[in-house]
């Protein structure tokens, strides 16, 4: 670890400040993509699962809410 303290001891800053960071997206920009990527997805489907989840429960309380209060706390 010292080694390489040692070598970026001696670049200028826009080597270890914009070309490093520059190659390292450039490298690993395909596997960035593809987790937040997958992370965007994940969130998206969880709230789509809430908001539907949401809707059935109104649906059930505005339409089919009318019955007896006895069937209600059985579950």
């Amino acid at each position: 670890m010292d080694g390489i303290r040692e070598i970026f001891a001696g670049m200028p800053w826009w080597v270890k400040w914009v070309a490093v960071p520059l190659l390292a997206v450039f490298v690993f920009g395909g596997v960035i993509t593809s987790i937040l990527g997958a992370l965007i997805g994940i969130v998206f489907k969880l709230l789509l699962f809430v908001g539907l989840v949401g809707g059935l429960i109104f649906v059930v309380k505005k339409f089919g809410g009318g019955g007896s209060k006895s069937s209600s706390g059985e579950w």
